[in-house]
């Protein structure tokens, strides 16, 4: 029998959790699942999370880490709509390889409440815009500009995940469309990007969640109609 040290078996937990929701991203997992997929018994799981909240916030911690690694191996170009750019990309390819971190990071939200662990890739991003503001490549202000570009990457890799398959050109053709509307000029393409997504996210609510998904489609519209 293979002995596993707390911590291993801690991340194993973690991991088996994330595994299920990455099956069925958007519903509910059973905690005996996760002690079996892993081969433990429920109190070894309560012995560190808790309950299943703990467990929950402990995969978003996770995947925010396992994020930031990926984002930490890119090398700054020092253009910061260079770096922008690359962000985007990055949170895209991290969303479609990890679902089900991603739909927990990223996919189930509560008004008024965001994690933590949310904050610190934000900060990289408005570092990014501050920037761009500082050298006068902003046509809004560098906080707004980083909500714009956050919400239309979040929704771009939602749909991603919810249709299981890439969609290159749609995400480059919402990026530049952001970046075009936070630097000064928004093409009618963009729009029609932003309300694909709406539309597909209206037609499967079920995948986020009915609150979840209004959120999300609030956001998209309040992107698309200041683009105008």
């Amino acid at each position: 029998m293979i002995e596993h040290s707390p911590a291993d078996t801690r991340t194993r937990l973690i991991d088996a959790a994330a595994d299920l929701i990455a099956a069925a991203p958007g519903e509910d997992f059973s905690l005996r699942a996760v002690c079996d997929a892993v081969g433990v018994k429920l109190p070894t799981l309560y012995h560190f999370f808790g309950s299943k909240q703990g467990l929950i916030d402990a995969v978003v911690e996770r995947g925010f880490d396992m994020y930031l690694e990926a984002k930490g191996a890119q090398e700054p170009n020092g253009d910061p709509i260079h770096d922008i750019r690359a962000g985007w990309d990055a949170h895209v390819a991290f969303g479609i390889a990890h679902p089900g971190f991603y739909t927990l990071m990223y996919g189930k939200v509560r008004p008024g409440y965001s994690p933590d662990a949310q904050e610190r890739p934000s900060e990289l991003l408005r570092g990014l815009t501050a920037q761009a503001a500082a050298q006068g490549r902003l046509a809004v202000d560098p906080v707004q500009a980083a909500a714009h570009i956050l919400v239309a990457n979040i929704g771009v890799t939602l749909r991603q995940i919810i249709l299981a398959e890439r969609d290159d050109a749609l995400s480059a053709a919402v990026r530049e469309g952001v970046i075009s509307a936070i630097t000064g000029t928004a093409p009618a393409e963009t729009r029609s990007a932003v309300n694909a997504v709406i539309e597909l996210a209206s037609s499967h609510p079920e995948t986020l969640g009915v609150a979840e998904t209004a959120l999300l489609i609030g956001w998209l519209q309040r992107l698309r109609d200041e683009e105008r």
